[in-house]
């Protein structure tokens, strides 16, 4: 399995010279000051939600248990493991990042003199980087295993939970564990485990809140699911009170003794608050003033003068502040050491991906193709070949190879998108689509039924905004909880490149220029959907699908192998919408960038939000919060990946003005005016008809 600490990962052999600035960061990244605190990077992540218990194998269990039994013949304590734990994740990636430089120099000695003796040692190269990108891997996963394992409680405890909670202890009733929580046994194939594993299947939200504190709560991929999903069951704003009740009840009597379960639950409390900060700033606190607020008063007030971690936590408030406004400035010098190594962990394991790119990359192919692709053989050879896996020196920009002046989009008109090759327009719609996919969270697609998002292809009106969208519509968060309205932003982004392709289509004046742009749109999605951008390949499809776009001349006299090509895009959309999970099958496709269909994705949430989410009983159906958080969560695993085109941005301000002139165009209107999107009968023909209805007419009257 692959850990979601494994940062974003490159696509194409497209190189810039940042990256050698960063390799050097990435290497330095784990010689950090051991004083920071010791939550760091709290939120389980992606995989945590998507793999649930099955993130965390037998190895990393056993790797954990031997750790350090080498140096005594006594079993070392948690806090020992963990700083060598932290040693020896340095030492491999120190000598990872030594073997990558030494790679990139064998590679350009190799470009210059491509002389035997470098070609024999590159592949053996490569294998040591193989193995020593799997060790860093695991070493983090093992990290992220030790992180999950502390602070928690054993079920039993979590009535004690609810009750440390309460101001008046006069006036708690007694309760147990089965009037909170609900639960079914499974067998587990280990023989050593008679009783089975008991699995959680619904709760209270109380009991709900409460299991966040259980021993195996981060182990199951609890924490991360509930993140993702409690909004169906409580407001963001009950959460952070039973959160804080929790701090309040157990900071000033808690130990330093971490087997004490005041301990575990005061600690455990801080765990939860920094990953839903890390995790949900954007969509909770960054939208919700009041809930912001709160925070900050009650860590001001009553935390920062009992523990130092008051501060920290503060701290971090303000640098998710600053990342959500695009401003990292405020970032105090710890937060920015502590950012700056996780950049550089992102990056190095972004070169981790790369290295494994020439094993498993390979294109998207569908069986309806049966032509030569929109890409030249030689185009292909380029893109995938062993030589485009490692960094490769600075390259230009597509501008070298497209000398047009782009003064203006209005006087350039459609004759760049034809003088373009389909894959310089192919890569510079994915980074134009991959800036507005990165801003969205996997809560965003959640209830998008009370935004009006329906099943079909236009989701939202031009004439309605996203403020003046009713929520009377089934809305299925509790009525006070503050929903982020982005989705709206991103469905009316892709409505309007959809838009965009079928005017640009029917503003031709001539069939010939048609052809010509239809089979460019053609080629541009193919392109778009073998290398996984999903959206732009579907949003072309849209525009192409276009009642009047469909009926033009043009289609009768396009080329057989590219007409084809429209085929393979149905086919694409039939597979989207056939599973939810699709674009996560396959070991090979979890390291490649990918960007879904914001519509797609929606549609298939909706159906998981199908039906009741209460038994009979009253407690919410956690079985179904669960499946619903795993299929929202790869949003968050694409985005671990992004698209490392180098960005052409005179062609992508081309392209926006275009986009932005057409976005909402009345296609019907537009193409009225243009004689090239009827069916013109010849002149001749015309004429003979004339004179055989005279014909026929003299002969009535004779």
């Amino acid at each position: 399995l692959q850990s979601n600490s494994c940062g974003p990962g490159f696509a194409k052999g497209n190189k810039s010279s940042e990256e050698q600035a960063m390799i050097e960061i990435a290497g330095n990244s784990y010689l950090a000051s051991p004083s920071l605190p010791d939550f760091r990077g709290c939120s389980p992540g992606w995989s945590s939600a998507f793999y649930g218990a099955e993130c965390f194998d037998s190895e990393v269990h056993s790797y954990l248990k031997n750790l350090g039994k080498q140096k005594s013949s006594e079993s070392q304590n948690i806090d020992a493991k963990k700083v060598e734990l932290e040693q020896l994740l340095m030492m491999e990636t120190k000598n990872y990042r030594k073997t990558i430089k030494f790679y990139q120099k064998l590679l350009q000695k190799e470009r210059r003199s491509k002389g035997p003796e470098t070609k024999s040692m590159l592949p053996k190269l490569k294998g040591q980087l193989q193995e020593m990108k799997s060790k860093v891997q695991f070493l983090e996963l093992v990290k992220k295993y030790v992180q999950a394992k502390q602070w928690g409680v054993e079920s039993y405890v979590l009535p004690t939970v609810i009750h440390n909670g309460k101001t008046d202890a006069m006036d708690v009733a007694p309760m147990d564990e089965s009037s909170l929580l609900l639960y079914y046994n499974t067998e587990k194939h280990q023989s050593n485990n008679q009783n089975g594993v008991r699995v959680l299947q619904a709760g209270t939200p109380l009991g709900l809140m409460a299991y966040l504190y259980s021993r195996n709560a981060f182990l199951e991929g609890y924490v991360q699911q509930f993140l993702y999903t409690f909004r169906y069951f409580c407001t963001q704003e009950e959460f952070l009170q039973f959160l804080l009740d929790r701090i309040s009840s157990t900071l000033s009597s808690a130990s330093l003794d971490p087997s004490t379960s005041l301990t575990k639950i005061c600690n455990r409390s801080f765990y939860i608050l920094q990953a839903w900060i890390e995790d949900c700033y954007s969509v909770d606190f960054a939208t919700n003033t009041d809930l912001l607020g709160t925070l900050k008063e009650f860590i001001s007030s009553k935390v920062a003068s009992l523990n130092g971690y008051g501060e920290r936590l503060l701290s971090l408030l303000e640098v998710a502040s600053a990342r959500k406004s695009g401003s990292t400035d405020q970032c105090s010098s710890v937060d920015k050491c502590e950012e700056e190594s996780e950049e550089g962990r992102k990056t190095l394991h972004s070169l981790c991906k790369k290295l494994s790119e020439d094993v498993s990359r390979k294109n998207f192919y569908w069986k309806l193709s049966k032509g030569v692709g929109p890409i030249a053989q030689y185009q292909r050879e380029r893109l995938h070949t062993g030589s485009a896996v490692l960094p490769k020196p600075c390259c230009s920009s597509f501008t070298e190879e497209t000398s047009v002046s782009f003064a203006r989009a209005d006087e350039v008109g459609p004759f760049l998108l034809i003088e373009c090759s389909a894959q310089q327009l192919c890569w510079q719609l994915t980074l134009l689509q991959q800036e507005v996919f990165r801003k969205c969270h996997p809560v965003h697609f959640l209830n998008s039924r009370a935004l009006g998002v329906k099943d079909k292809c236009v989701a939202v009106p031009k004439a309605v905004s996203a403020d003046t969208v009713s929520l009377k519509v089934c809305n299925l968060f509790l009525s006070k909880c503050i929903q982020d309205q982005y989705l709206l932003q991103l469905l009316k982004n892709a409505d309007s490149i959809s838009t965009w392709v079928a005017a640009e289509i029917v503003t031709c004046h001539t069939t010939k220029r048609q052809v010509s742009l239809l089979s460019k749109f053609l080629l541009i999605a193919k392109c778009c959907y073998e290398q996984r951008n999903f959206a732009t390949a579907m949003q072309i499809l849209a525009g192409l699908e276009n009642l009047i776009v469909r009926q033009l001349p043009a289609w009768k006299i396009l080329p057989a192998k590219v007409a084809e090509i429209m085929e393979e895009l149905k086919a694409v959309e039939v597979f989207l919408k056939s599973d939810s999970l699709c674009l996560m099958e396959g070991d090979r496709f979890k390291t490649l960038p990918t960007i879904p269909s914001a519509h797609v994705l929606a549609m298939h949430v909706q159906q998981l939000e199908t039906g009741g989410f209460t038994m009979t009983n009253g407690a919410h159906k956690w079985t179904k919060l669960r499946n619903i958080a795993k299929v929202v969560s790869q949003v968050h695993a694409f985005q671990e990946n992004p698209y490392t085109y180098a960005p052409d941005f005179k062609l992508q301000s081309y392209l926006r003005q275009r986009i932005t002139r057409f976005k909402d165009a009345d296609i019907s209107a537009l193409a009225a005016d243009n004689c090239a999107n009827f069916h013109q009968i010849p002149a001749e023909k015309h004429s003979r008809k004339i004179q055989d209805t005279l014909r026929r007419m003299k002969a009535t009257f004779q």
